[in-house]
């Protein structure tokens, strides 16, 4: 049995300038890094013949590769000449939460495939092929930080040329002040899991109409310049008012970004003192992050006593093959 693990992620700063739609015009860059919630991907050979055995969210035995109605798996599985296996999936937070999980989801899948076949790839490459087989083969209408934050892993500020180009850089901070970073953020559950694709559509569609929204993400850009040069002169406090700044940018690129509800949690955690926040992934519905101060920490938790608040750390592993 090959074993595969591949963290989630949190987007602090940039989100919505990895789409193709902005960056080969303006080139884009975003700040996040992985989080210690999972997913796992099993295989091993099947007891019966060639046929395909999956589990995930549904279940599926099945003769032929064309088959399959998990449309990544299929993919994969017919490109990597996968044949007669018991195929597992799990995962620590649902799907559709707004923390990359169908690139973390088809980074491991991709890793774990390489490794039934005995190949080692490295984890820039298998990013990169993440990005193909998600954007170029299936068409989804995303962009790329997730495919690189999930497979990489760590806290990265991440860059998208204009000539397809992505640049990875590691954001280093003194070891007490990225615990400090990390002990200062809240990640709670607001709800109403959603597609990416509808969002993100809609999102590229106005910035073909709406010059302000364009403008919108030059600004979210630069606040994700602003937000590494800070992390790296070990200001974690920077994010907080950083955070609050592009989420007001991002909510109005779409019209399902947010909602009163969000919108009133949201204002909710920043009267009781997070400094700022945002609504993770593209939008509509999953976790709300907030910055905020140790001290603070407990008259915001009881603000929000109604929600599901989800402890994380940092994840610095990426896509990694854990038996």
């Amino acid at each position: 049995m090959i074993i595969s693990r591949t963290p989630f992620r949190v987007s602090f700063a940039g989100g919505g300038s990895d789409l193709r739609a902005y960056y080969r015009h303006y080139g884009g860059a975003v700040l996040s890094v992985s989080i210690d919630k999972y997913v796992y991907l099993s295989m091993h050979p099947y007891f019966n013949g060639d046929k395909f055995l999956l589990k995930y969210s549904q279940h599926e035995l099945v003769d032929e590769v064309s088959q399959i109605q998990h449309r990544i798996i299929r993919q994969v599985f017919g490109e990597f000449g996968i044949r007669g296996v018991d195929f597992n999936s799990s995962a620590d937070v649902p799907a559709g939460t707004g923390l990359g999980s169908s690139s973390a989801f088809t980074a491991g899948l991709i890793n774990l495939c390489h490794a039934y076949l005995g190949r080692h790839v490295s984890r820039e490459i298998l990013a990169e092929q993440t990005c193909e087989l998600e954007i170029e083969k299936l068409g989804e209408p995303i962009g790329k930080q997730d495919q690189y934050a999930c497979a990489i892993g760590g806290l990265n500020f991440i860059e998208f040329l204009d000539n397809e180009r992505v640049r990875m850089e590691r954001v280093h901070m003194l070891p007490e002040q990225l615990r400090l970073l990390e002990q200062n953020l809240l990640l709670f559950y607001v709800g109403n899991t959603r597609s990416a694709s509808v969002i993100l559509t809609e999102q590229q569609q106005n910035m073909s109409e709406s010059p302000q929204k364009i403008q919108s993400l030059h600004r979210m850009v630069e606040l994700a310049r602003t937000l590494k040069n800070e992390l790296q002169n070990n200001h974690p406090d920077a994010l907080g008012e950083i955070l609050h700044a592009g989420w007001m940018y991002k909510r109005e690129l779409a019209s399902q970004i947010s909602n009163p509800t969000i919108d009133e949690f949201y204002e909710t955690a920043r009267r009781a003192g997070a400094t700022g926040g945002k609504l993770l992934g593209a939008g509509g519905g999953g976790f709300l992050l907030f910055y905020v101060p140790a001290a603070q920490q407990p008259a915001v938790r009881q603000a929000l006593n109604g929600l599901y608040e989800m402890p994380f750390t940092f994840d610095f592993t990426g896509t990694s093959i854990i038996f």
